[in-house]
């Protein structure tokens, strides 16, 4: 069984062997409690993504816009921690070993639960790469390093202020696939505009043989058509976590609407990724 940052190659190479780009959904974990979560994760494959981000919940997200930090409070205050996090993961993993579950967020947390630890944990729960906003390659030793030798994937994030000259740093310790954030700003706070992308991307496909994913500012099935034409994939995150509020009661509770809201959104969503058919992924040219 492939695991860790090979399930996340598996995953590209099936998607290449079938002329198509990736649909990366982000959801938060714990939101907007344990069961719902739980029930959202266990559905999102069978409704169209070919994988997963899995927030992890911190008090002070530097990167988030409103909706994700609102969506990562709600799953504190319903109890969400790392190690609950990582058991969402192995919940999930008893049913589906094949989507590639990646978990995103910030250091705090996997410092202060110990490197080492965490990827232990994080390995037996089935999580197969990591994307951390906020450790750059200048501290590759703190995490990275360590990561890879644990067999997982590490995520690089590249950005439109990423120059050529920054660009082979970013790459150097990245594996499973490049994150390429479409615009400078908080998540949720742009839109992605396809032809700004596209040029970006043929840029940073010069330097790496990796797949390159794209997310920020993709909320519509149109816009991950459009986005997904011209990258290797294509990443929702504040969309899901908008659909997760707006099926909410009075209380801030989830309905009998919650997890239908998230599926059905997710099943729009992929519909426009496999939208844009393409040749191949993960380098060569649509």
């Amino acid at each position: 069984m492939t695991f860790g940052r090979a399930r996340i190659e598996a995953r590209f190479a099936k998607l290449r062997a079938e002329g198509r780009s990736a649909f990366v959904t982000y959801v938060m974990s714990g939101d907007p409690d344990l069961q719902t979560s739980a029930k959202i994760l266990a559905g999102l494959p069978g409704a169209g993504a070919d994988i997963i981000e899995l927030g992890m919940a911190f008090t002070d997200p530097m990167a988030d816009g409103p909706s994700i930090q609102a969506a990562g409070l709600r799953a504190l205050k319903a109890g969400i921690t790392l190690r609950k996090t990582l058991e969402l993961a192995a919940e999930f993993r008893r049913q589906d070993t094949e989507t590639p579950i990646i978990l995103m967020g910030y250091y705090n947390p996997i410092h202060s639960f110990g490197v080492d630890a965490f990827l232990k944990a994080a390995a037996e729960a089935g999580i197969d790469g990591l994307i951390m906003v906020d450790l750059p390659p200048e501290e590759d030793e703190e995490l990275c390093l360590p990561t890879l030798a644990a067999g997982l994937g590490f995520i690089r994030l590249a950005t439109p202020t990423t120059d050529d000259g920054r660009l082979p740093a970013v790459l150097a310790n990245t594996s499973g696939f490049v994150y390429y954030v479409s615009y400078a700003g908080i998540t949720g706070a742009g839109s992605a505009d396809a032809d700004t992308v596209g040029a970006a991307v043929a840029r940073i496909r010069g330097q790496t043989d990796l797949p390159i994913v794209v997310g920020f500012g993709i909320r519509t099935p149109e816009q991950a058509r459009e986005i997904a034409a011209v990258a290797d994939g294509a990443v929702v995150g504040t969309a899901f976590t908008d659909a997760v509020r707006d099926s909410l009661d009075g209380a801030g509770k989830a309905t009998d609407t919650t997890v239908a809201a998230v599926l059905d959104l997710t099943r729009e969503l992929a519909a426009g990724v496999a939208a844009a058919s393409r040749k191949a992924v993960g380098g060569a040219q649509p």
